[in-house]
């Protein structure tokens, strides 16, 4: 099953080779706009890159929209309340390290091809994820927006919009080349390399250098600065520097709070080989900043026995629930008030982190608005961590920071937060059916959409979303459709399609995606 960055759920998609290997070149006559009225363009992909030369009759040939009509019937017959715009995240690899240690993107022109390609198609926009590790690179406050400036100028020409994904994870895969992708600065490395325990750690002592543990928000560690105050010097940066663009070019901004830009703590590395699918995951506390303050919170409460550890009957990564006691009946489980303790604090520190990140966020935007509403979307991402959820304890929810069981609903806190802010919620999981998954590990993603858009009816917050695993067939993406457009219809605002690569753009795959992006933005 190939996988997107979501939700600590495997990622196969790395591990595809670049999605532009070579120059893209448009061949013959431009795909002219007018003609969609009677016939869709089925772009050919040779080597991942758009090549728009005569295609073969029998195989590659334009097809006349009304010759698949017949062929669309399960997406055809979903009826439709409202569009939602669809974005496109940019592939994984636009981003490369130069000869100089520079980042740089090798592939303009090919990017150039594949935007027009989806402009065509009807997308309405595109997401760049805008990393801390490009513009904050070699040292701290040395912001250079030179990369981001081309590449959001290349999407305006091309007629899309954007949604701007401040990233402070870093995106780093194995290749047979080694390790190639976007580190955290070198600045913010150099110094890790000296205090491991800036980043988050396992019982084990193990660590990776993915994000900054937020047990050092409020600890002037990086060159005078908090790790808060490095997030909010470039969120201000960000917003000064493309300020003419914001509300218009820039619909939505979504603010990176955990490990794949998603509000958890790294419970399921998969990328190292630590955590497998279904594992229940591990806690994440055991750096010295995130003991220490367990430790304060312990002795508030009067119990400072209680700071001296995380659970130690939580199992391992790999553990399922009938391995792991504290998730199950019996003495210093989850329901003890050790448990309730631990899990506060753990789930609590979570909700702050993001609390102050969104407040520095919001104060900066909310100067754009018109007619009195927010001219572009403030958006935080939730990872979906389906699997145990129909159990009583959630396990992997758990580690994950979310305190959420089958007697406790743990996203209530989240969606309350991002309310105070006028955040939406990027949620995930919006291809998945609990059909689709195995039974043996207790999977509902379909149960766990229910409950956050309930609760962030409740909280009165927007929703936009995503989907969780790479699906190009026609139940995939008709499910996408039904989660958008049919129960979620009053509050997902936005649907962003994980991600580009050279898969959508194949004959069969293409045909499938074409008529979803018209339902999807098309008013009926």
């Amino acid at each position: 099953m190939a996988t997107v960055e979501s939700g600590g759920v495997v990622c196969r998609c790395r591990e595809m080779g670049s999605c532009f290997p070579g120059e893209a070149r448009f061949q013959g006559k431009q795909i002219i706009k007018k003609n969609l009225s009677s016939f869709s363009t089925i772009p050919f992909f040779r080597n991942g890159f758009v090549d728009g030369r005569r295609l073969t009759a029998r195989n590659n040939r334009i097809i006349r929209m009304e010759a698949r009509e017949k062929s669309r019937s399960k997406i055809v017959n979903s009826s439709r309340r409202n569009k939602v715009p669809v974005f496109m995240m940019l592939p994984v690899d636009v981003f490369e390290t130069g000869p100089s240690g520079k980042m740089r993107i090798p592939r303009f022109k090919a990017i150039r091809a594949s935007l027009n390609a989806l402009k065509v198609a009807g997308v309405h926009g595109v997401a760049v994820e805008v990393w801390w590790g490009v513009v904050e690179r070699f040292s701290p406050l040395s912001y250079d927006w030179f990369l981001y400036e081309h590449l959001f100028k290349l999407v305006s020409d091309c007629g899309l919009k954007l949604h701007a994904a401040l990233s402070f994870h870093s995106n780093m895969r194995s290749t047979f080349r080694g390790k190639e992708g976007v580190s955290l600065p070198q600045w913010i490395l150099e110094i890790g390399a000296h205090n491991r325990d800036i980043y988050y750690q396992d019982q084990k002592g193990m660590s990776n250098d993915d994000y900054l543990t937020l047990g050092v928000d409020n600890f002037p560690l990086f060159s005078g600065r908090t790790a808060l105050e490095c997030y909010g010097d470039f969120i201000l940066s960000f917003v000064n520097k493309f300020d003419h663009l914001i509300g218009d070019l820039i619909e939505e901004i979504s603010i990176g709070l955990g490990p794949s830009g998603e509000l958890r703590y790294p419970a399921h590395p998969f990328e190292d080989g630590r955590w497998r699918f279904p594992g229940i995951g591990e806690f994440q506390c055991y750096d010295k900043y995130m003991m220490d303050d367990l430790k304060m919170a312990a002795c508030r409460v009067g119990k400072p026995q209680w700071g001296e550890r995380g659970p130690q009957n939580a199992g391992g990564y790999n553990s399922s629930l009938s391995a792991a006691p504290f998730f199950k009946e019996g003495d210093e489980n989850f329901l003890s008030d050790y448990g309730h303790f631990f899990l506060e604090w753990y789930s609590g520190r979570l909700i702050h982190h993001a609390d102050a990140i969104l407040e520095k966020a919001a104060q900066l935007l909310k100067k754009y608005k018109k007619n009195n509403l927010p001219s572009v979307i403030l958006v935080a991402k939730l990872g979906g961590i389906y699997w145990w959820y129909n159990t009583v304890s959630h396990p992997a929810e758990l580690t994950a920071g979310y305190y959420n069981t089958e007697s406790r609903d743990g996203y209530d806190p989240v969606t309350s937060m991002l309310s105070r802010h006028g955040a939406a919620l990027h949620i995930p999981c919006l291809e998945m059916a609990d059909s689709e998954t195995p039974a043996s590990c207790f999977c509902s993603p379909e149960r766990l959409l229910k409950q956050i858009v309930g609760t962030s009816e409740q909280n009165v917050i927007h929703l936009t979303g995503r989907n969780t695993n790479e699906r190009f067939d026609k139940d995939g993406l008709w499910q996408i459709h039904y989660n958008c457009c049919r129960p979620l219809a009053a509050v997902v605002k936005s649907f962003t399609f994980f991600r580009m690569n050279d898969k959508i753009f194949r004959l069969e795959n293409w045909n499938n995606f074409l008529p979803f992006i018209r339902m999807m933005s098309t008013d009926h």
